[in-house]
């Protein structure tokens, strides 16, 4: 056995931060924490650092010191980002700078950042592994093919808590129902996310950036039993999926070890008995005792859920659109989480900010990462300003 691999995590009390510390210690003798960030769940940070023998820990009254020494002074060999928002941007650009592998299940960074981190990582000899289920099976899918024989890539989108409700149901939609989603256990924000579909339209962006694909090879597709995670179509008419239970726990997993694989399942240590007749069926989602599966599959409605539709916008625009979207989006879901708009006004907002940002922007030549920083905070001041106008 090689010598235990080295790993930063970046938001580790968050929901991938703990599940990735879940997948470490069934692993002992493969990964070693040596550093561990959090927010303010000072308490949570505290036990997982004596729980894993972690000398290097930061919290946010550590600021960006803190997070530069979570995840390069701690000499780790990969980082995982699992932060939400910008807040560990410069902290994951440097270990890329170093040479660091980064398993990325921060959406803002790629989306708003990506293509300066692909082209860096690129230089800098990292590798940028993606943590999210879809990319990860897209990931899996492309090993080994050329990029001549893609003729496109596919996300699948679980359809969230609305897939069958009607568009008024959607514009009035509470809090709580939103929340409430069918398949998977996420925060707040990802959660309200699925539910407009524009954690689906974020992905897209992502896919751009982790593939180099443009929009136009890059379809989404909804599937509600959340099983098929990804499929690529071939030249030759073929088509490669990746199934798996859905459990976050296995892209964490690959993305770590990468490019070994793990000899452990989610699915594997829930149901330890053999059931007669259809442990196949139970690797690829079924209940224990089931004898048959069926998968769904249909079109997503970008009439009822336009905010699909602004990300592919936001795509086709370029340069600092894609931050401006995720920033005004940042504020949307908080304003209608807080009960300072409607469900429905969301994707309204989002737009509005677009339009007002990029159309009082100058064009500043090349994408920098300050100004991704200068678009994601004229966009927050736009959309809080609209806010602020807005009555429920």
């Amino acid at each position: 056995m090689s010598e235990r691999r080295r790993v930063a995590i970046l938001g580790s009390t968050g929901s991938i931060g703990t599940q990735a510390l879940d997948v470490i210690a069934r692993f002992p003798d493969r990964f070693h924490v040596v550093a561990l960030a959090a927010g303010r769940n000072v308490d949570l940070l505290r036990e997982q650092a004596e729980r894993f023998a972690c000398a290097v820990t930061a919290n946010a009254s550590d600021g960006a010191s803190g997070l530069y020494r979570v995840a390069v002074e701690s000499n780790p060999d990969i980082v995982l980002a699992a932060t939400d928002g910008a807040v560990a941007f410069d902290a994951v650009f440097a270990a890329v700078e170093r040479g660091i592998d980064v398993a990325v299940a921060n959406k803002e960074l790629i989306v708003a950042a990506g293509e300066l981190l692909m082209r860096l990582a690129a230089k800098c000899g990292a590798r940028i592994l993606p943590v999210d289920s879809e990319h990860s099976a897209l990931f899996q899918c492309l090993i080994g093919e050329t990029r001549e024989s893609v003729e496109r890539i596919v996300l699948t989108a679980s359809g969230g808590p609305f897939l069958r409700a009607s568009r008024e149901e959607i514009e009035n939609a509470t809090v709580e129902a939103a929340l409430a989603h069918p398949t998977w256990q996420m925060g707040h924000k990802n959660t309200i996310d699925s539910a407009t579909l524009m954690n689906k339209g974020l992905e897209v962006i992502e896919a751009s950036r982790l593939f180099a694909m443009p929009a136009r090879q890059i379809g989404v597709i909804v599937h509600p039993q959340s099983i098929v995670h990804g499929f690529v179509l071939f030249t030759d008419g073929s088509v490669k999926a990746q199934l798996a239970a859905p459990d976050m726990r296995l892209p964490i997993g690959y993305a770590l070890a990468y490019p070994q694989r793990l000899s452990w399942s989610p699915f594997e240590s829930a149901h330890p008995e053999p059931v007669e007749g259809c442990n196949e069926l139970l690797a690829i989602g079924a209940k224990p005792g089931g004898t048959a599966l069926r998968y769904d599959y249909q079109l997503p409605d970008r009439e009822r859920f336009p905010c699909l539709g602004l990300a592919y916008e936001a795509l086709a625009r370029g340069g600092t659109a894609p931050a401006i979207l995720s920033a005004a989006n940042e504020v949307a879901v908080e304003a209608f989480i807080e009960g300072k708009m409607r469900f429905g006004e969301i994707a309204r907002l989002i737009g509005r900010v677009m339009d007002e940002v990029l159309r009082q922007a100058q064009d500043d030549g090349e994408l920098t990462l300050d100004g991704v920083r200068l678009a994601d905070r004229r966009a927050r001041e736009c959309a809080g300003r609209i806010v602020g106008k807005v009555t429920t």
